[in-house]
């Protein structure tokens, strides 16, 4: 299939691997956008139950491509493959389950447009289950309204001790400064998206809309125990990370909550996921 001779605005890229149940879904999601200066970039990490087969039912579609990455390098190694292969101003990342409103690309680069300094707009997320049915709204942003300087934003959200800009779906990105910092940080595997908008954030501002304009899809499979530890032990790492190599942008007041928030985020998230648990499996 021949590609778009124009360089479109924003690039939505779909990192996938086994979404066989999901990814059409997702697919239909992207395609259904008002914005219409969009190419989709979807990258298959070698799945084996069918995702590939399902993929080609959107091959004729001018505005995707189609690729295929072999297997290995886990999810990190996908996320950059695909995200090297964008083109447009703005780039967008959707894992291969999650969704976004018909709105979403419109609002985002409107934003984008409003304040040029912005190098990253959040929104909103709801977490649906398997059907696609909210279990919990308008979740993300804390208190940040509107455009916010990059280091305000890092510190709010080393503070609350989890990621307040939420799953890249919620979220669209300057290209440029991404790739700037060498693409998707894999170093911290919990915390990939998060590394990657502080990183980003050191270039310019971001704008958070306080509107639910995506959905992040869960599952009974990502839920354990020994995930939530880990993710509480690397965001305390990350803490220090960001303290260290942005002196004067961090307080140890800042440190000390923002740890101690981490730890009281995964026990509190061990009670949701019971609940989620039990939604799902219902």
């Amino acid at each position: 299939m021949s590609e778009p001779a124009a360089t479109p605005r924003v690039s939505v890229v779909v990192p996938a691997y086994a979404s066989a149940r999901f990814v059409a879904a997702t697919m239909d999601s992207i395609l259904a956008q008002t914005f219409a200066d969009f190419e989709l970039v979807v990258s298959d990490h070698s799945s084996v139950d069918g995702t590939w087969e399902i993929l080609q039912e959107y091959a004729t579609d001018p505005r995707v491509r189609l690729l295929r990455l072999p297997a290995g390098g886990g999810a990190a190694a996908n996320w950059n493959f695909v995200t090297r292969e964008a083109r447009g101003e703005f780039v967008k990342l959707v894992c291969s389950d999650d969704l976004v409103h018909p709105t979403c690309l419109a609002e985002q680069v409107a934003a984008m447009d409003a304040y040029p300094d912005a190098v990253m707009v959040a929104a909103r997320r709801s977490v649906v289950d398997a059907a696609g049915h909210p279990l919990i709204r308008d979740r993300g942003l804390g208190g940040l309204r509107g455009r916010v300087p990059g280091e305000v934003a890092i510190r709010a959200t080393v503070r609350a001790g989890t990621n307040l800009f939420g799953e890249p779906a919620s979220v669209l990105l300057r290209r440029e400064p991404l790739l700037a910092e060498g693409g998707w940080d894999a170093r911290y595997a919990f915390l990939i998206d998060e590394a990657s908008y502080l990183r980003v954030l050191r270039h310019g501002a971001l704008i958070a809309l306080p509107r639910t304009l995506a959905g992040f899809r869960v599952s009974d499979q990502q839920w354990s125990v020994r995930l939530m530890r880990t993710q509480a032990r690397e965001a305390k790492a990350f803490h220090r990370e960001v303290a260290t190599a942005r002196p004067g942008l961090l307080s140890a007041v800042d440190l000390r909550l923002g740890n101690a928030r981490a730890d009281l985020n995964a026990v509190l998230r061990r009670a949701v996921y019971v609940w989620f648990r039990r939604r799902l499996r219902g």
